[in-house]
Parts: structure tokens; C-alpha cells; sequence
């Protein structure tokens, strides 16, 4: 499935799918922080209520009376409750927003760990920038929700129903026509709710949309230097951020639209009520001080209800971005270990078997990747892996560590299939060393370590030392313990290869993946990274994808592949006697900087 088909499918489904019940459990984690901000809920409206009954004690006691003692008194008694809602208001804040930053973190842990083991057609089939925007924007909107809307939804929930029975305490013949008033401010976010929930989703989505993009461009910032882009990657970003815009518009519009029909029909429905209270005390059927006390009753319950209408605008944005999120966590990855895996042998002894494997990635479902693949490694040997671009070499890769599980086929590790173990067993047995290595904006020393983070410090050096790195990282301003900068912009290009075999070298895995490890690596370095790379590679199953033909001479059996099938396979001189693909590909592609193949052999058995 293409990004924009996962784009579809979201944007199809109802916007009310993922319900913000899903917080309840995490909420529920804390039950003290809970409790203590519901008991500030409780209190603040609690004070809340108390204050037009004693406006109505001072309107119609010392106001009327011109009793100042009287009048001290009530002023006194406002300002104790001003001060009791001043701090039930500091508590509220205090514990919602420790409740929500607790929550959030919770949150955010769960989602991150989710997609680390989501799988690799997850991950092809999703940007990352659109991730990153679920984990951060998203989950950040979740902590005001927490902080802010919940409490104010509560708030205002009890806000109302207290000023209700307040109102029917007051006057109940006024009461009766308040029951009428008080709901038509709710009513215009209660019909509108389902479409401003849908155009909520739409401008996270649109957000999400321009966050990708900007990650993407960003991760090749030289790239687009290099050709000059500039200007191109700013009008598409510039586009993305207008969709965005258009979209938070119509929520905008559609909001003010809902709030100002809330306010014209809840502030319309108060000064009928004032109105008639104004008539009934015309007519002596009511003091002052009451009237006074009903429509602050009818203010209190009609702000709160408006209130609630804009809690319920932000619910609704919650519930799009809840909806992102829930899904994700919802999502199993495809590759998972079964039910009651079977653990490898001990001691492994590094036989791998294809058989019959057949596979297509999702996102070419027409193309095959592999097509009945059959390969029997022997435990030790090397082999070498040679074909044109997209004759499925990396997919053995994939399919061996168990990124994806194949179509059809059976894949065997010492006759044990690869679909009966976890693949995080599968994965501490297999040591890979990418064309492309993956450094991480940490010390040297970690990212040596990420290949076995138990290892300690003398193993950590033989390894540096086996992948003769010993040298450039001495020379690094803190040694091992220097910054590499992000993806190891601070090394070369050899150099980077040399640590990411240092942590294979770490690793200690039986079965050894090479995706031509030497061929970031400059002359100089490459007969000293051979020798490192021929100690590692004793005593291992090896695979190869060769690129170079000094790797494919020092191979035990070169396989050809083509689309996906093995069209031959033996040693470089039997290929190369029977002609063919090999041939061509010996000539083309595996002849280094213009040599012969026979100079390239002579350099190859001297490495040797």
C-alpha cells in the first residue's frame, strides 16, 4: 500500500474511531493525582456556586438595610471564597497538568515502542516524517487536552448541573424556562460536532503531510544542495504548509461558526430570563438580591455551557489526533514471533537453506522480488552473491533476517524454519554489515557497543583494533568517547565502514552478512579492512553481495542471480568458462577503476 493509498484509508474511515476512552486506562494508572484533582474540581465548584448566594445576602441585607457591619461581613465571606477558588484553581492546574505530563510520557513510550517493532512493510509503506509528527504533535496535543479540556470539561459539567438546581432553588418558575436556555448553548457544537471532528483530522493529517516532507528533505539536505534545489524544496514545502492552512481554515471557520451561533442563542435566552425576573420584581414577587442571585446562577450555567461547547471543538480535535495514535498502537506487525517459538540449536552451526522461497514487497505486488529460490549454505562457507540491480540479492538479506517472511517457500537455520523462532533470537545470530553504515549521534564507544551493549572494554578494543580503526579514532578529539555527529558526519566514508565492522566484529554472530563491506573504503584501507573482515569471516557462515570481483574471488561459490531467480552458480573461473550473465557482469560491473580481470585477481590473491 503507497502512502497516499494509507492517506485514503485513514481519511475513509469514521473520524470517531479512535475514542479517547483509550486514555482512561493510563489515567487510571495514577489514582492519586486523579483523586486530588478531582477534589480541586470538586472545591472550585463548590466556590463557585457559593458566590451568588452571597451576593444576594449582601444586596438584600446590608445593601438594603445600610448595615455596614453586615456589608464588611458579606465582603469578607466573598473574598474567603474568592481565595478558596483562587487555590482550588492552583491545585486543579497542578495536578491535571502532572497528570497529563505523566500520561503523555506514558503515551509516547507505548507509540515509540510500538513502531521500533512494527515491521519493515510498515515502515516502507509509511514516511517517517508523518511518524515523528503522530509522536510529537499529536501526543503533545493529548497534554493540553489533559491539562486543560478534561478540566475544563468537568468543570464546567458540574458548573452546569450545580447552577441548574441552584436555579431551581432560587425560582422555579424561572428554573423552568432556563432548562430551555442553558442547552441552546451546546446545541450548535452538538450538531456541528461530526464535521468539525472530520476537519480536525483532515488539518492534523495535512500537518503531518508537511512534517514528513520537511524530514524528508532535510535527512538529504547535501542532495538537495548539490543539484541546487533550494527554491524547488521551499514551493513544495510551501505548498504542503497552504494545504495545512486551508485545512486549519475551514476547522477555524467552522468553529467560530458554531461558537458565535452558541453565544447569540445562549446570550439571547439569559436576557429573556433577566427580562421576566425584572417584571417579578417590578411586581414584588421577588427581592433584589434573588434576581441578583438567578442571573448569576443562569451567567454561571450559561458561560459553563459555552465553555463546554469550546471543550467540546478541542474534544473533537483530540479525537482526531487520538484516532492517529490509536492506530498505530493498534497495529501488529506482520512478522512476530509465533505462539510458542522453538528455540535455535546451541551451539548454532550457521546452515541456511531457501526452499522453493517465493516473495513480493507490498508496495510492487506484480513484480516478484524471488522466485522459487532455492539456496543451501553450508555451515562455514562463504558465498557470494552477484547480480545487475534488482535481482532480489538484498531481499535474501531481508528475508533471512526476518524484515518480511516470504510469499511462499520455506527459509531453514539449521533445519530449524525461520517462521517457528522469535526473530529477536533470529536476529542476535546474524551479524550485518550494510554498504551504507548507520552511525547514531552518540560516542564512538556506542556505536561500537550497539553491537553488543554487555561487551566490555577490552572486547571493545580487540574489536577496534581487528577492524583497524585503532588509529583515526585515537586521533578523534576524545577518543572513543567523541561525538560522531548524526549519521557519523564527522568520519569518512571509510571510516564509518570501519566502525560499523567493529560492531559486527563486537556482535560475535555465527552467520555473517556483508553488503560488500569494503566499498566505501579507499585503497589504502581496503587491504587492511580485508584482513579484518577474513578473521571475522573464519568459522562463519557468510553470505556476500559483491560488487567488487576481489570479493567474489575470495568466495568459496559465487551464485548469479537474475529477477529474482539463481541462473548459476560455482567458482570465478567455471563462471567465467561457461560465459553468460557472470561474464558480463565480470567485465562491467566488477572491474575496478578500469583494471583487467586479471590484474584484479593477481591484487585479489594478494590480499589473500
Amino acid at each position: 500500500m503507497t502512502h497516499d493509498d494509507n492517506r485514503e484509508a485513514r481519511e475513509a474511515a469514521p473520524a470517531g474511531k479512535g475514542s479517547l476512552r483509550a486514555l482512561w486506562p493510563l489515567i487510571g494508572a495514577h489514582p492519586w493525582l486523579f483523586a486530588i484533582w478531582l477534589m480541586s474540581l470538586a472545591v472550585a465548584t463548590g466556590a463557585t456556586l457559593l458566590l451568588p448566594t452571597a451576593m444576594a445576602s449582601l444586596i438584600d441585607g446590608g445593601f438594603a438595610k445600610g448595615d455596614a457591619a453586615q456589608i464588611d461581613r458579606d465582603f469578607l465571606g466573598m473574598l474567603g471564597i474568592t481565595l478558596l477558588l483562587a487555590v482550588a484553581g492552583i491545585a486543579r492546574y497542578i495536578f491535571a497538568s502532572l497528570l497529563g505530563e505523566r500520561v503523555v510520557a506514558t503515551l509516547r513510550e507505548r507509540l515509540y515502542l510500538r513502531l521500533l517493532t512494527l515491521d519493515a512493510a510498515f515502515h516502507d509503506g509509511n514516511r517517517s516524517g508523518e511518524l515523528m509528527s503522530r509522536l510529537t504533535s499529536d501526543v503533545e496535543f493529548l497534554r493540553y487536552l489533559l491539562t486543560f479540556a478534561i478540566s475544563g470539561l468537568l468543570l464546567g459539567a458540574t458548573t452546569v448541573v450545580g447552577a441548574i438546581a441552584m436555579l431551581f432553588v432560587t425560582n422555579p418558575r424561572l428554573a423552568s424556562f432556563a432548562l430551555v436556555a442553558i442547552p441552546l448553548a451546546v446545541l450548535p457544537s452538538v450538531l456541528g460536532g461530526r464535521r468539525l471532528r472530520g476537519l480536525a483530522r483532515a488539518g492534523q493529517d495535512r500537518i503531518a503531510d508537511a512534517n514528513a516532507l520537511a524530514n524528508e528533505t532535510l535527512s538529504a539536505v547535501r542532495t538537495v544542495q548539490a543539484h541546487v534545489r533550494e527554491a524547488h524544496e521551499h514551493g513544495r514545502f510551501a505548498t504542503a504548509l497552504e494545504a495545512a492552512m486551508t485545512a486549519a481554515r475551514r476547522r477555524i471557520q467552522a468553529q467560530a461558526t458554531l461558537n458565535g451561533a452558541g453565544a447569540v442563542m445562549g446570550g439571547g435566552a439569559v436576557l429573556c430570563l433577566l427580562w421576566l425576573g425584572a417584571h417579578d420584581v417590578a411586581a414584588g414577587r421577588m427581592s433584589p438580591g434573588t434576581l441578583a442571585q438567578f442571573v448569576m446562577y443562569a451567567l454561571l450555567g450559561g458561560n459553563a455551557a459555552t465553555s463546554l461547547a469550546d471543550v467540546m471543538n478541542d474534544l473533537q480535535r483530540a479525537t482526531g489526533g487520538m484516532s492517529r495514535i490509536t492506530e498505530l498502537l493498534a497495529r501488529q506487525p506482520e512478522v512476530r514471533a509465533p505462539a510458542q517459538p522453538v528455540s535455535l540449536p546451541r551451539p548454532l552451526l550457521g546452515e541456511i537453506e531457501f526452499e522453493g522461497v517465493g516473495f513480493h514487497y507490498p508496495q510492487r505486488p506484480d513484480t516478484p522480488a524471488l522466485s522459487d529460490f532455492r539456496l543451501r549454505v553450508r555451515p562455514g562457507e562463504t558465498v557470494a552473491l552477484v547480480g545487475p540491480s534488482g535481482a532480489g540479492k538484498s531481499t535474501v538479506f531481508s528475508l533471512l533476517l526476518r524484515f518480511h517472511d516470504p510469499d511462499r517457500g520455506t527459509i531453514r537455520l539449521d533445519g530449524v524454519p525461520l517462521a517457528r523462532l522469535d526473530p529477536a533470537e533470529l536476529r542476535t545470530a546474524v551479524a550485518l554489515v550494510p554498504q551504507q553504515s548507520t552511525l547514531f549521534s552518540v560516542s564512538a564507544r556506542e556505536n561500537i557497543r550497539y553491537g553488543n551493549l554487555d561487551a566490555d572494554d577490552a572486547a571493545l578494543d580487540d574489536a577496534v583494533r581487528a577492524a583497524q580503526a585503532h588509529d583515526f579514532i585515537a586521533a578523534l578529539p576524545q577518543g572513543l568517547d567523541t561525538d560522531l555527529g548524526e549519521r557519523g558526519t564527522r568520519l569518512s566514508g571509510g571510516q564509518q565502514q570501519r566502525i560499523a565492522i567493529a560492531r559486527a566484529l563486537l556482535k560475535d554472530a555465527p552467520i555473517l552478512l556483508l553488503d560488500e563491506a569494503t566499498s566505501a573504503l579507499d585503497a589504502h584501507s581496503e587491504h587492511a579492512v580485508q584482513q579484518a573482515l577474513e578473521s571475522l569471516m573464519r568459522g562463519r557462515t557468510t553470505l556476500v553481495i559483491a560488487h567488487r570481483l576481489a570479493t567474489v574471488l575470495k568466495a568459496d561459490r559465487i551464485v548469479v542471480m537474475d529477477r529474482g531467480r539463481i541462473v548459476a552458480e560455482g567458482t570465478h573461473q567455471s563462471l567465467m568458462a561457461q560465459g553468460g550473465l557472470y561474464e558480463e557482469l565480470a567485465r562491467l560491473q566488477f572491474i575496478d577503476g578500469g583494471e583487467t580481470i586479471a590484474s584484479t585477481g593477481k591484487r585479489a590473491e594478494a590480499i589473500g
